[in-house]
């Protein structure tokens, strides 16, 4: 009997006990199986339904549950969430048969499946595994993947979370899987027909690795110290005697057991480093003989990737699968994964054999190891192909070896002395800690049934473990609890018992088992009953508790018979019985601190296991102790109070603290029976039968201690302070039992386990009570804390600790009188710690001491306990004393580290990490510091709310500075914040535009509804309508725009039928008229491309839609049809190829760069039909223009060449370049040059290229090595120029086209170098390219193709000299981009335009506006918008005779027409370089200057009188209109300006006369790019785009559809590489909808003008970015934002490139711009003339235009209305109402709760009923931070127009005067108990001190102590007062107040 009671003594209770059945065993009941689904496929469907079938599937089910139910296995895990607000969770991830099944739990929610999977094989294991992604990037992390996996016999499938499916094959048969943290590990299975048949090889690897599922499966390499004496020893994991039993992710470790020599091995597992590699590769011959084993390793190597990749047709598997195709029998899962080939070959594999005659000879682990000679394999039948057999592919030499990635390295091996303690293989591992932080690996050896820890560290290098002692428990099996760093610990007599690593804790009691030695079925109604006659609190645990600390007490046993005794005859009577009881036979699935028991009759319970604590006090005050004491006695004491909390039935949350105080003060030594406090303290433990016969009293009907009890109550202290008026006689109840003792109390007891710490446990709690006070939340807790601090203080005699608590809680500590004596022997066995004897550290009063600018010393805090002091002391020491390296290298000023004695090093090198990490704030002001320190420390704005108003109120002065300006670079949580919402979501968009693109704008609300003729898709329906509507609100000029660029309807054809014309010809007509509006509709797409740019997002799923190209027509008025095809008129053949090109591009032009584009899209939108080939080619172009064409694999875009479509090739070759702009890609470098022969080899074979496409091919390479400066390219280009006609036909014609390109594509590769070509100059560029310019004798042919121009052509004769006319373009525009904006006087005289007759008549006029123009932008500098500079450009002789034209003064000599032609042509040209120069500025003096020339060539145009136009020619007025048009409308890009837009809509309407394709084409340009890409992009004026933009506005259009002489059409659209986004637009971050916003944009200064700042009404097109200084939202109706440009443009960049979303925030009260243009209707409008009125007059109900949060509606609703029942508190309600106004009208409606604490307050201090001094303190630090030097300055720098402090300026000084009021009067009556306090005497019994102590407080006089140690009383005048006063830092106000009590001069007050 006696030892049962004996183990009873220390036994914890388990909790929360449920039966436990796997979750998936359930779900599996209801899953139609694998089996099932087979037998489905055998039956025929019509009997399935049957009734038979039906009853035949149930017994086919049944029969399956049955075999499956002994394979089931499961695992348990605690749920790993990213975020942790998530309650935790369980997972269970179950197996059996087929299927696995994973589901989750949690005490809240009943479990659910959350994946299963059922596979074709059956499962051998599922396991969880995290795979990692690594990042290309340098910056990115890498991407780790959760993920299941599942294990067949022959493949691994995988699963991740984010919903990718991997299949691994199995190049072996593998016996179990690891998940590791690089990713699976492999062990090989051992099968023994290695050993016969191969005697002589080494053996092959066991262990193998896997980083992802798509990398290869690798071998283990392995690092191991063999012998005492040996080296290192570096090789492949080989021997088949060693087995994993054990791996672990943090840290990364495996454990071995070798199965030989009986030892577990623990090793480290890491990446291999490449000498490793390379050494293993070498020579990895176990008997260190140099046996190179290339035999091994090639046979490794081509084994494991056959099987992996089914391609190689010499894989055994491959041909296999071939031969068997037909035969596989079809399964769900086959067809469904038929895309995957190395699933179907496989399941091929499992599938078609008949098990019988496979299973030997092509079982895995055999087909690894058959050996280079085995005749087994070859005769077999399945391998017949005879190139398949193993062994060829075994030898083949050239098969390089597979790379090892994984490296285990030995850290630690048990020892074994004797050959008895050879263990064998342990059956758990598992790694766990004890509550002082060590770390132990445990294992469990069955055999001997032990439980063995090892002990380890973490190194001082990062991975280093060192590992130590080896303890052993004696255990049957054991599960760690990784919550309460504990284990559990089943003996092998069967009872449970907890430990904390090697520290044995308790038993562990589960309520309905009895331990083993205990089991008699009768005595359960015993424990379930509790014992009745045991009811008051009074002395209810305290025996047990003191009988429970002594260590080793002898068992009660006489006390338990005495109680028991009427159960005696059951002990004896039912003991046969005892056998029959289930015991526990194990422990499985721990979790967190759950775990599962196995009993021997097969059931299986779940039981918690109790927490450590569970209220956060104790928990805190647990972590101090652990800090401050040595590890032992900390273990010592954390056991017993585990075991006193968790006592069976143990106490309930708010006894917790009683429970802790007492077991606490009992081990420092106190006895708590005599302390009255303690005795009393209430907790009541429901009363076990075990522990109940102790104190069992048989009073059950109460007693006097329950009065007593309540007396000495805290309730009753508290009512007593403050007696309730009325009843007078209850003062005199007696006093509370304590006191009436009055003698001296007992002292301790020394030889008590904590009596020598109890000075640095005090100190320790102390600094807790100190953090507690900084936690609104804490409170009760600091409360709760102070009673036990004040005993130990006063015992200790720490005096001014027991005012400081006094001053804290006046009310409440005086209550207390007893104190213990210890003598000062007793003292002396103390260790009194050196940082008790100085200041005792107050932290208000040191926050204090702060705001009022006196020397702080550093605070003493507990790293990793008291956070929130060393948070706000640092915040203090940044803002208010306004140390900037507070945080960073001075903390040791302000903070001074506790460290204990066990925990040092460790402390110390953790904070140094700590705080190298943080971020380094900008150089700004303080409050921008602070709020991005605090952000990096994790603070956030609910913990914000959490601080005293007064400790938070600099911190939130800090916020609202910075919401006032903050910076546009902030992260996302600094935003959050300072409460700037705009801010916060630029933010986070801008950090997901990393990652994945967002879409912004694009994302359409509600299709707008359209009647069905609209929604023939005319492919303009994407714009924003909501952005557009805000930039052009006053009229629809979209809408026209809209209108005339559609080209998907048919045209209205009005021909008037004159009378005398016959049906026939009328009809004829009208087919003309259709043809001529037929060569407009053509033109349309280009125009229209550019007006849709990047407008739309595809939908990954639907082919991008692309509208027709309608060129029918309808005659009025019948509406009838009219089309070109009816054969009547002639028609172009291939009229419309390049049209429906241009309309291919369009339509893919409005494909956005950030959409989200696949391979396998581009290729779904190839049309079947041949006749869209052309549509899709230029698709295929415009993808390369926005940088999608990059992702079509190559495959593709070989297939498309090789079709050898002419325009697919065009497109093709001019996307691929675009995309690769300047890249020099060496692969698109190959694609071109196959279509330019000068490029090839002059051997090569002579290719058939298309002349277009060699055209496409060369400015292709122009593209690609844009701005390179690329030596052999430029050479080529430059000879290619010139290239003379060959003597086949195709050099001859459109000769013209090609040497423009060839001009272009030199002038890209050279761009803007100058005169600064590396390595050209032998080259002579500049005067090769001037002489193909003027012409001139034609030099030899240079270089490797002068093989090729040997022979003339046989069409042309051109003799020996350059052709002019064909290379003139081309050069002048080479030269003009070689030279681009270098201001290179010399080259730009050559391009001067000639200054005589003679020299004018030889050049044509148009290569004159070439000239012209390259001249002006070579000279870019000097580019003026105005008329005067345009004019400048025409040479004297032109402008002298131009005017001259009616008299006849003209010399005969002149040639009048070539004057008046050169002078249009430039004209033209130098408004063509003012377009260039001022493109996408929309600069007022360019675009007037611009305008007026077009509107002259207009009238020259119009006006047919005028001579000027029979002079020139309507086609050369009309060339230089149209290239005026669009200089003007680049002028204006995206800006949709009006008069452009009349000018453009007028051309539109002229379809007659000269008007041809090409002007068409031209006139759309520019209205396309006037409304660039909707308004929301315009032209950029950097190199590459004015390249972009001589190539598609090159001067000479065509002249019908199919005209691709000068300049091949397809260029034309490369305009929209000079397009970049520069639209921004605000968006309200409340409504998320676009807003108009008042932007102030700052210009840098330049050579033009000063520094700038112009005022912009947003959405805006912004100037070019390098232009620009900064841009700010103004106020006042929204917040501002400054975004600075001088520090990088980065950040506009990504916010433009996302459709320029800046995201805004409307101020409280102020409406928005579209609501309330002028600002009249905001309710803050009428607060300027009278304020105070306002205040009064505030509605409540107004509150809702000023904010939308819920919290201040309801404030207004609830507080802020005069409703009956508050009559009386009509001023209340009005302060509630001011307030509110205030604070919202501020903007800081989080000062809110502030005001009226304060106010709240002051109300109690006037009343007196302040109990405790809290809120005091607060309002005190509130009144120091308004007259704190900080704040002061602050309002003096008028510079910064900055508020004072948040609070309202006449709120404050009303609460002062009224808190001053107070406290006067109260000294007015009561100067007699100050004077007491001041001299040191002890304070009157039953005099009110708590206003004293809120007099103290609040006039910061220090403990009278201190005032003693001034000597005072010496002072006999005021200036000595004030002079020692100023040492204390008291202020001179509270000076004021005592000084008649210290000088005695009488109680009056110096008022």
């Amino acid at each position: 009997m006696s030892n049962v009671y004996e183990e009873r003594a220390t036994m914890i209770a388990a909790g929360e006990l449920q039966s436990f059945v796997p979750f998936g065993r359930e779900h599996c009941k209801n899953h139609p199986n694998a089996v099932n689904l087979q037998l489905r496929q055998l039956q025929p469907a019509s009997e399935l339904w049957s009734s038979d079938g039906a009853a035949g599937l149930v017994g086919s089910l049944q029969e399956v549950s049955l075999q499956e139910r002994q394979k089931e296995s499961w695992q348990l895990r605690k749920g790993s969430t990213v975020t942790t607000d998530e309650a935790e969770y369980e997972e269970e991830l179950y197996v059996a048969g087929h299927m696995v099944i994973w589901s989750r739990g949690s005490k809240s929610q009943a479990s659910y499946v959350y994946k299963a999977f059922t596979v074709d094989s059956l499962v051998q294991q599922a396991l969880w595994c995290n795979f990692t992604v690594p990042q290309s990037r340098k910056d990115g992390k890498d991407i780790i993947e959760q993920s299941v996996c599942i294990v067949q016999s022959m493949c691994v499938n995988v699963h991740t979370v984010s919903g990718k499916d991997f299949i691994s094959p199995l190049p072996f048969q593998v016996s179990t899987l690891w998940p590791t943290k690089f990713g699976l590990l492999f062990e090989r299975k051992n099968v023994t027909s290695d050993a016969p048949m191969s005697p002589t090889r080494e053996p092959l690897p066991t262990l193998f690795s896997m980083l992802h599922p798509l990398d290869e499966i690798a071998p283990v390499v392995c690092k191991s110290t063999a012998g005492l004496f040996e080296t290192v020893r570096l090789q492949y994991v080989s021997d088949s005697a060693l087995r994993m039993v054990f791996s672990c992710e943090q840290p990364s470790i495996i454990m071995t057991y070798d199965a030989v020599q009986c030892t577990h091995t623990v090793w480290a597992l890491r990446k291999v480093t490449p000498e490793e590699q390379s050494t293993v590769l070498k020579c990895p011959g176990p008997d260190g003989s140099a046996q190179t084993s290339m035999a091994a390793h090639s046979f490794l190597g081509t084994h494991l990737r056959n099987v992996t990749r089914l391609d190689s047709p010499g894989s055994p598997l491959h041909c296999h699968a071939l031969h068997n195709q037909g035969r596989v029998p079809s399964s769900p899962s086959l067809h469904s994964r038929a895309h995957s080939p190395n699933i179907s070959s496989m399941a091929a594999l499992s599938r078609a054999h008949s098990p019988g005659i496979a299973a030997p000879s092509f079982t895995g682990g055999q087909r690894f190891n058959i050996s280079c000679h085995s005749p087994s394999a070859r005769g077999h039948s399945l391998l017949a192909s005879p190139n398949s057999t193993l062994n060829e592919t075994a030898l083949l030499p050239e098969m390089e070896p597979i790379l090892p990635d994984l490296c285990i390295e030995q850290l630690w091996t048990e020892t074994t002395t004797t050959h008895r303690e050879k263990s064998c293989q342990a059956s758990k591992v598992f790694i766990t800690s004890d509550l002082c932080e060590s770390r132990y690996l445990c294992f469990l050896v069955e055999s001997h049934q032990q439980l063995r820890c090892v002990k380890f560290l973490e190194g001082n290098e990062t991975n280093q473990l060192i590992f130590a002692s080896v303890t052993t428990i004696p255990a049957k099996d054991a599960a760690p609890l990784e919550d309460i760093d504990a284990l559990l610990v089943l003996e092998t007599n069967g009872s449970l018992v907890l430990y904390t690593g090697v520290t044995r804790v308790s038993k562990v009691f589960v309520p309905g088992l009895l331990s083993p030695n205990f089991s008699l079925p009768n005595h359960l109604p015993l424990l379930n009953t509790p014992l009745e006659n045991v009811s008051t609190p009074a002395k209810a645990t305290v025996q047990h508790i003191s009988r429970l600390e002594e260590m080793d007490m002898p068992s009660p046993v006489s006390e338990v018979r005495s109680s028991l005794q009427h159960h005696d005859s059951s002990w004896l009577d039912d003991s046969p019985f005892q056998q029959a009881a289930p015991h526990i036979q194990s422990l499985r699935d721990p979790v967190s601190n759950r775990v599962t028991l196995e009993l021997s009759s097969g059931l299986m319970l779940r039981i918690t296991v109790p927490e450590v604590a569970t209220s956060e006090l104790v928990k805190r005050c647990l972590q101090a102790i652990r800090f401050i004491l040595p590890k032992d006695t900390a273990m010592k004491v954390l056991v017993k109070w585990y075991n006193i909390y968790n006592a069976p039935g143990g106490p309930s949350m708010h006894q917790e603290w009683n429970l802790f105080v007492t077991c606490f003060m009992t081990l420092m030594g106190y006895n708590t029976e005599r302390l009255a406090w303690t005795r009393n303290l209430h907790f009541e433990v429901p009363l076990s039968p075990v522990i109940a016969p102790k104190k069992a009293r048989p009073a059950d009907t109460g007693s006097d201690e329950d009065w007593a009890y309540l007396c000495a109550s805290d309730y009753h202290c508290q009512a007593l302070a403050h007696p309730v008026t009325g009843l007078p006689g209850l003062e005199s109840a007696a006093p509370p039992v304590g006191m009436e003792d009055g003698g001296p109390v007992a002292g301790l007891e020394p030889s008590a386990l904590l009596f020598p710490h109890i000075p640095s446990l005090f100190y320790v709690l102390h600094l807790l009570y100190e953090d507690l006070k900084l936690d609104e939340l804490q409170r009760s807790g600091a409360r709760a804390l102070v009673s036990l601090l004040q005993q130990l203080a006063r015992d200790l005699q720490l005096e001014e600790y027991i005012d400081l608590y006094w001053r804290d809680y006046p009310s409440f500590i005086k209550t207390f009188k007893e104190a213990c004596v210890i003598d000062q022997a007793q003292m002396g066995l103390m260790t009194w710690p050196a940082y008790l004897n100085s200041e005792v550290p107050c932290v208000f009063g040191w926050l204090s001491k702060c705001l009022r600018g006196q020397d702080v010393p550093p605070f003493p805090y507990l790293p990793g306990i008291c956070e929130r002091t060393k948070l706000l002391v640092l915040s203090y020491a940044l803002y208010v004393v306004g140390d900037e390296n507070a945080v960073s290298a001075n903390v040791s000023k302000f903070l001074s580290r506790l460290s204990a004695g066990q925990k040092k090093g460790f402390c110390e090198s953790a904070l140094r990490r700590q705080s190298s990490v943080k971020p380094s704030a900008p150089s700004g002001c303080l409050a921008e510091k602070l709020v991005v320190w605090l952000t990096s420390a994790g603070f956030m704005l609910k913990d914000l709310e959490s601080v005293p108003f007064g400790v938070a109120l600099p911190i939130r002065d800090a916020i609202s500075q910075c919401r006032e300006h903050p910076c546009s670079e902030w992260s996302e949580e600094v935003c959050a914040l300072i409460g700037r919402q705009d801010l916060t979501k630029q933010a986070h968009k801008v950090s997901l535009a990393k990652g994945k693109p967002v879409v912004g704008l694009n994302v359409p609300l509600e299709p707008p509804v359209t009647n069905e003729a609209d929604e023939e898709e005319d492919g303009m329906a994407d714009l924003h309508p909501e952005v557009t509507g805000l930039i052009w609100s006053q009229d629809l000029r979209l809408q026209e725009v809209r209108r005339l660029l559609q080209s998907s309807r048919p045209v209205r054809v009005n021909v008037p039928h004159l009378p005398e014309v016959s049906d026939h010809e009328y009809i004829e007509e009208k087919e003309n008229k259709l043809l001529q509006l037929c060569q407009r509709t053509m033109a349309l797409p280009v125009g229209r491309g550019l007006f849709t740019l990047f407008s739309y997002h595809p939908v990954p799923t639907e082919p991008l839609p692309v509208p027709k190209l309608n060129l029918t027509g309808r005659a009025p008025p019948r509406n009838t049809m009219v089309d070109l095809n009816s054969g009547n008129i002639d028609v172009p053949p291939n009229m419309t190829s390049w049209p429906s090109f241009h309309n291919g591009v369009a339509a893919g032009l409005k494909i956005a760069p950030a959409s989200q584009v696949e391979s396998a899209w581009i290729a779904y939108n190839k049309p079947k039909s041949t006749e869209l080939a052309n549509e899709y080619a230029g698709f295929l172009m415009a993808l390369g223009l926005n940088g999608h064409l990059t992702k079509l694999a190559t495959l593709n875009i070989h297939d498309y060449l090789t079709k050898g479509h002419e325009m697919t090739s065009i497109g093709l070759l001019l996307g691929v370049s675009a995309a690769k702009l300047g890249t020099m890609d060496m692969s698109i470098t190959r694609l071109l040059s196959i279509h330019i022969p000068a490029l090839l080899p002059p051997t090569s074979t002579e290719l058939d290229v298309p002349h277009s496409v060699q055209v496409a091919a060369v400015v292709g390479i122009g593209l690609v090595y844009q701005g390179t400066g690329h030596r052999h390219n430029a050479e080529v280009l430059l000879a290619e120029i010139g290239r003379p006609p060959g003597p086949e036909m195709e050099y001859c014609t459109d000769r013209e086209s090609y040497s423009l390109a060839a001009g272009l594509a030199l002038g890209m590769v050279c761009l803007g170098h100058g005169s600064n070509l590396i390595g050209m100059t032998d080259l002579n560029v500049p005067e090769q390219l001037y002489q193909y310019m003027v012409g001139g004798h034609r030099r030899t042919h240079a270089g490797i193709n002068r093989e090729k121009h040997k022979s003339p052509s046989y069409q042309i004769k051109e003799g020996d000299t350059i052709n002019v006319d064909v290379t003139c373009p081309g050069a002048t525009l080479a030269l003009a981009m070689i030279y681009l904006k270098t201001n290179n006087r010399s080259i730009a005289d050559w391009l001067k335009a000639p200054d005589t007759m003679f020299l004018l008549d030889f050049i044509k006029p148009e290569f004159l506006l070439l000239r012209t123009l390259a001249r002006c932008i070579i000279m870019w500098d000097e580019i003026l918008p105005n008329e005067e500079w345009v004019t400048s450009n025409v040479p004297q002789i032109i402008q002298e005779n131009i005017g001259l034209q009616e008299e006849a003064l003209v010399s005969e000599d002149l040639n009048m027409e070539t004057l008046v032609q050169a002078h249009d042509y430039i004209i033209a040209g130098a408004c063509m370089a003012v377009g260039f120069r001022f493109a996408g500025s929309a600069n007022l003096d360019a675009f007037e200057c611009l305008y007026k020339f077009a509107r002259n060539f207009m009238q020259s145009l119009t006006t047919t009188t005028t001579s000027a136009a029979t002079v020139s020619g309507p086609y050369n007025l009309q060339t230089c209109l149209s290239m005026v048009l669009l200089a003007t409308s680049m002028v204006m890009a995206g800006s949709g300006n009006l008069k452009v837009l009349q000018l453009c809509r007028f051309l539109h309407k002229r379809t007659a006369g000269e008007m041809n394709y090409g002007f068409h084409m031209a006139h759309h340009m520019a209205l396309g790019l006037l409304f660039l890409g909707g308004g929301r992009y315009t032209l950029s004026t950097s190199n590459s785009a004015i390249a972009a933009l001589l190539c598609a506005l090159y001067p000479h259009f065509p002249a019908h559809s199919t005209d691709n002489r000068y300049h091949l059409q397809a260029l034309r659209h490369l305009c929209v590489l000079a397009a970049e986004p520069r639209l921004l637009v605000p968006v309200d971050v409340d409504t998320l909808k676009p807003c108009y916003a008042m932007l102030d944009v700052t210009y840098k200064e330049t050579q033009w003008y000063d520094e700038t700042t112009v005022e912009l009404m947003a959405p805006t097109m912004l100037p070019e970015l390098r232009l620009l200084k900064q841009i700010k939202v103004k106020g006042p109706r929204y917040w501002e934002l400054n975004i600075d440009l001088s520090k990088g443009t980065q950040h506009l960049h990504s916010i433009l490139s996302r459709d320029g979303v800046l995201y805004v925030k409307l101020r409280a009260g102020q409406l928005p711009y579209k609501d309330d243009p002028r600002g009249w209707k905001s309710l803050l409008a009428p607060t300027v003339n009278n304020r105070n009125l306002e205040v009064r007059t505030f509605k409540p109900e107004a509150i809702s235009t000023f904010t939308s949060d819920a919290a201040l509606v309801s404030f207004a609703e609830y507080f802020c209305k005069a409703s009956e029942n508050m009559k009386h508190k009509q001023e209340t309600v009005a302060l509630f109402s001011a307030i509110l106004y205030e604070c919202v009208t501020q903007e800081n409606p989080e000062m809110l709760p502030t005001h009226i604490s304060i106010d709240q307050a002051v109300k109690a201090l006037e009343r007196g009923e302040l109990s405790e001094t809290f809120c005091l303190w607060q309002m005190k630090l509130v009144l120091e931070l308004c007259e704190s030097g900080v704040l002061q300055q602050r309002l003096r720098d008028t510079r910064r127009q900055s508020r004072g402090l948040l609070l309202s300026s006449e709120f404050l000084p009303v609460m002062k005067s009224s808190a001053d009021r107070a406290l006067d009067r109260w000294l007015c009556d009561n100067s007699r108990a100050l004077q007491t306090y001041v001299s040191g005497q002890p304070t009157n019994e039953d005099a009110d001190t708590s206003m004293l102590a809120c007099f103290l407080v609040y006039h910061s006089i220090p403990s009278f102590r201190k005032m003693a140690n001034t000597e005072l009383d010496e002072s006999s005048s005021f200036p000595e007062l004030l002079l020692k006063f100023s040492q204390l830092g008291v202020p001179v106000r509270a000076l004021l107040r005592l000084s008649p009590l210290l000088l005695h001069t009488g109680s009056g007050l110096p008022f």
